[in-house]
């Protein structure tokens, strides 16, 4: 999953990357308004956390873009700004949640969790494809009653897919939901199919089915039939 931290004060941001980065999310950073406008306007992300006091602009400006652009992310607030109003007219504009600074980060963990949850797999805590069964909480993928042990990279992927199901998935898509803006600077999308080919063997001597379909000369999509 591939969040967008939206924090000017720079040991909160760190602070905030290191946690999530260790929970195994994909972070991005963005220190003032134009960073994050920029960034949400050029990819895509599963969550961005948004502070609303940044250098630039006003963070709730952030989530009336998201909203207006009909972005897929899910929006957490992160502000010291704890009036009722400020919490209302937040969740009003459409953001998913809203947390007052100070906060522990084991309760950011776990309403990020909630959003994605919510947002990309109707509210379940486990994923079911066929026969396989991730539980993103635990980063734990099974093959029937199997557990099934996978890279960073090759999680990352199988999760990308089960979250878009039955959707074709670019090359460009992929290799920017797994490297985030490192994917502008590749000359090829090689590396793509070198894990996809190790997840497909993986998961293919558990004895479950490929279910991923190669899109000849488009992408990649994961498919039952």
């Amino acid at each position: 999953m591939k969040i967008l931290i939206v924090e000017d004060e720079p040991t909160l941001r760190t602070s905030l990357v290191a946690h999530l980065q260790s929970d195994g999310y994909r972070c991005e950073e963005a220190a003032t308004y134009a960073q994050a406008h920029e960034k949400i306007k050029l990819y895509r992300y599963d969550c961005v956390l948004v502070d609303l006091t940044l250098p630039g602009g006003d963070g709730l400006d952030l989530v009336r873009t998201l909203k207006a652009d009909q972005s897929p992310a899910g929006v957490l607030i992160i502000s010291a700004r704890g009036a009722l109003d400020d919490k209302v007219w937040g969740l009003k504009l459409g953001a998913d949640d809203y947390l007052t600074k100070p906060f522990h980060l084991a309760e950011l963990t776990a309403r990020v969790q909630a959003i994605l949850r919510r947002r990309q797999f109707q509210g379940h805590n486990a994923l079911r494809f066929r026969a396989l069964t991730v539980l993103p909480d635990r980063a734990q993928v099974l093959v029937g009653e199997a557990p099934l042990t996978l890279t960073r990279k090759e999680y990352e992927l199988l999760l990308y897919f089960l979250a878009n199901p039955n959707r074709l998935l670019t090359k460009e898509s992929i290799a920017e939901h797994l490297w985030g803006d490192a994917a502008d600077t590749s000359d090829s999308f090689d590396f793509i199919y070198n894990h996809l080919k190790n997840l497909r063997k993986k998961l293919q001597e558990k004895g479950a089915v490929d279910y991923i379909r190669t899109v000849y000369g488009l992408g990649y999509e994961l498919s039952a039939e």
